[in-house]
């Protein structure tokens, strides 16, 4: 992972071995999908009764390039539901047997994607130049659904990076950078190339 694990535990004291389990489970996460950028895993026990049988809820939040989060939480009910007398142990084991699921279910999705060169046509977008610094070496490209990805000037592959102005028709790759989501393989569209 390019960021670091983190651990938090709320209203419910930490363990050693909760926290080795979790570890352990990560790296699980990781074999699963060797992309995973983070993984954020949240232990908060948020209600308590006279016998303590209301478990902790397990929240597990992992970072994917060029999606939205991943999320795993569910409610102390489901546990309850499950288990007779549920614990920390089976919240873990619970809530990462959903990560993992979730994870398989992805990667079976993106199977049939691919990023090779022969295969751009697939994978790239449509989008207008929404801001150019030809001073910096960079510009921002508007998204269809209204966002803005950064590219450098060593990402544009027809056309002419000085040329570029505000407006222009652009077909690029959605990628992951070192800061996150950035464009990449742009190419200006035919009609809009000037010399």
């Amino acid at each position: 992972m390019q960021v670091p694990l983190e651990i938090a535990f709320h209203n419910i004291d930490s363990s050693d071995w909760a926290e080795e389990e979790i570890r352990a489970r990560v790296a699980d996460l990781e074999r699963i999908y060797d992309r995973l950028i983070a993984c954020r895993v949240r232990v908060d026990q948020r209600a308590n009764n006279s016998n303590d049988t209301i478990p902790p809820v397990v929240r597990i939040e992992m970072s994917i390039p060029g999606r939205k989060e991943l999320v795993v939480a569910h409610e102390p009910e489901h546990l309850q539901r499950k288990y007779q007398t549920p614990d920390l142990k089976n919240a873990i084991n619970e809530a990462f047997r959903i990560a993992e699921r979730q994870l398989l279910d992805f990667k079976e999705q993106r199977k049939g994607r691919t990023k090779a060169p022969l295969h751009d046509s697939e994978n790239q977008s449509l989008g207008q130049v929404a801001e150019i610094t030809p001073d910096e070496d960079f510009g921002f490209i508007l998204t269809k659904e209204g966002g803005l990805l950064y590219f450098h000037r060593n990402a544009v592959l027809s056309g002419h990076f000085d040329h570029l102005k505000r407006g222009d028709e652009v077909y690029y790759v959605d990628d992951v950078g070192d800061t996150g989501p950035i464009a990449s393989k742009v190419r200006v569209k035919k009609g809009e190339e000037r010399d």
